[in-house]
């Protein structure tokens, strides 16, 4: 199965010699899947020391990085050291507290960078540990949140082979790329993906 092997449908229809829209369709296909299974599990809470951070993904950027940048959507991500990481899809007008409180356990160990979004933490049932960017990546041993980073560069790196993905399916592609940081190895990703599948 090319879809594990991390190769565009277009390229897999090459390799198997079929035409370029049936391998669209399978590729569709099967990320349906794995966003009905990981939506499955979003009740599966978090706890002990998750990293929580934004990123932007798709758009071009003119001249301006982050928030400002144009056409580009706010992700919000959730990892638990040493376990699974998340995505959420969300607006600027959106906050940032109901998905963290409905996805952490009270009294987990919470670690952000300085975002103003998340001074709420400062006075709610976690605990929460700043990382100040501008003046380094760690603040002490376990102060930072470079499990996330590895997590946001891994997904870039998976869509920017796309050249551009339509807004419509966005959130596909971003559970995609959710799968294949949780699911370790290509022969783990198949092995699940035949459990899923039925196959």
């Amino acid at each position: 199965m090319d879809f594990t092997a991390e190769v565009t449908a277009r390229t897999a229809a090459d390799l198997l010699n079929i035409q370029p829209n049936t391998a669209a369709l399978f590729y569709h296909k099967i990320r349906l899947v794995i966003d009905n299974h990981l939506s499955l599990q979003a009740d599966e809470l978090f706890d002990g020391e998750v990293e929580l951070d934004e990123s932007y993904f798709s758009g071009v950027r003119k001249g301006k990085r982050g928030c400002g940048a144009t056409g580009k959507t706010a992700v919000f991500g959730l990892l638990k050291r040493n376990g699974k990481g998340l995505y959420h899809c969300r607006s600027r007008q959106t906050t940032l507290m109901p998905v963290i409180k409905r996805k952490i356990k009270p009294d987990s160990f919470v670690y952000t960078d300085s975002y103003r979004g998340y001074n709420a933490l400062d006075v709610s049932e976690f605990k929460h540990f700043r990382v100040n960017h501008s003046k380094g990546f760690t603040c002490g041993k376990s102060n930072h949140i470079n499990g996330i980073e590895n997590f946001w560069n891994q997904s870039k790196r998976t869509l920017r082979k796309y050249n551009g993905i339509d807004k419509k399916n966005f959130h596909l592609f971003l559970k995609e790329c959710e799968f294949r940081f949780n699911y370790g190895s290509p022969s783990n990703q198949l092995k699940t993906l035949r459990i899923w599948c039925d196959i």
